[in-house]
């Protein structure tokens, strides 16, 4: 293997801790099969799900990620006093605006920080991350705390037999900081978006173009409105080529990574991916048979898995990958330095 370590103005980043929250409240196939018309077995079948975590009543997003972040800090063994920068990747905000940021920020009271949300479909996670990198590779900042959940069954129509198997709540997230001198952190990235795509995998109503109203209501036009076919046709062919072509430009194969965690929407979007990568079965991080598809939660909840199984170790060569609505792709080759 010749690793192309790409250089960096400033000074690398890394992650140095961990943490995730799921509700406790679970939704399993079986209780899905008394709400619609659907089984266990057409579930697991089309996409490897058994179970997901579904959010309390008045609990929000904002409630993931602080859970998430207080854990990180604990993990890190520093206090909220020391975080400068929150960015929270999310399509489902507790509320239009303030932005979970801002939330986050008062629930974990961090009074040094400020920060931002970040939309990107099921990327947000790894958009928000390249966006930590940047400003700690900058020099302008040393802790940066990046989240990604979502709560997808707060969209989710349960007369659409087509959708509502699929989502579940939860997410985590992670602190960045310099790198120490020898290690190599973040290494490189590859996003994308494509706007055309955005009729498949939508939310219509809600904002500026088709504000609330009777009509919206009736219409079901506040749930996540999916072309399958579409999507999945979309996923599987640029998962594939992003993560190839990330692969490519630093000198290194699937057989080359410790471990490969792409976000968890469909079990054989992912085995399809690894497959044309050469990734050995073992080196895949699959757990959406637990939590279903969180969107942007799902690569942090994948990296605990990850670590849980000790499929992920210090020096492990890492591959994030995610697609998203927008449609979005997102990439992101790192050194596991924890």
């Amino acid at each position: 293997m010749s690793l192309n370590v790409r250089p960096v103005v400033g000074r690398r980043a890394k992650i140095t801790a961990l943490g995730t929250y799921v509700p406790p409240d679970v939704l399993t196939n079986q209780d899905l099969e008394k709400m619609v018309e659907t089984s266990d077995q057409w579930i697991l079948e089309r996409t490897g799900i058994r179970t997901r975590h579904v959010l309390g009543k008045g609990q929000g997003v904002s409630d993931i990620c602080a859970a998430a972040a207080k854990k990180v800090l604990a993990a890190r063994g520093i206090g909220p006093e020391d975080v400068e920068v929150i960015i929270v990747g999310t399509v489902t905000p507790d509320m239009m605006f303030p932005s979970t940021a801002c939330l986050v920020q008062h629930k974990i009271g961090a009074p040094r920080a400020w920060g931002f949300d970040v939309s990107g479909g099921c990327s947000g996670f790894v958009y928000a991350l390249q966006a930590g990198v940047k400003m700690v590779e900058s020099g302008a900042y040393k802790k940066v705390l990046v989240c990604g959940a979502d709560a997808n069954t707060r969209m989710t129509d349960y007369s659409d037999r087509t959708t509502c198997v699929l989502f579940g709540d939860g997410g985590g997230a992670v602190l960045l900081e310099p790198a120490e001198d020898g290690e190599i952190g973040f290494i490189d990235a590859i996003n994308e978006i494509d706007g055309a795509g955005g009729v498949s995998l939508n939310l219509p109503a809600g904002g500026s173009l088709n504000p609330p109203t009777h009509e919206t209501v009736d219409k079901k036009m506040h749930f996540i409105h999916q072309d399958g076919p579409a999507v999945y046709k979309f996923a599987v062919r640029k998962m594939a080529e992003a993560t190839g072509a990330l692969l490519e430009r630093n000198g290194v194969t699937g057989k080359d990574l410790g471990c490969f965690i792409p976000h968890q929407a469909n079990k054989r979007i992912i085995e399809s991916t690894a497959d044309r990568l050469g990734m050995p079965a073992d080196r895949v991080i699959i757990n959406i048979d637990k939590y279903g598809n969180t969107s942007a939660g799902t690569i942090p909840l994948a990296m605990e898995t990850a670590v849980e199984e000790g499929k992920l170790k210090k020096g492990d060569l890492v591959l994030l990958a995610a697609v998203g609505a927008g449609f979005t792709v997102g990439t992101v080759l790192l050194r596991w330095e924890i």
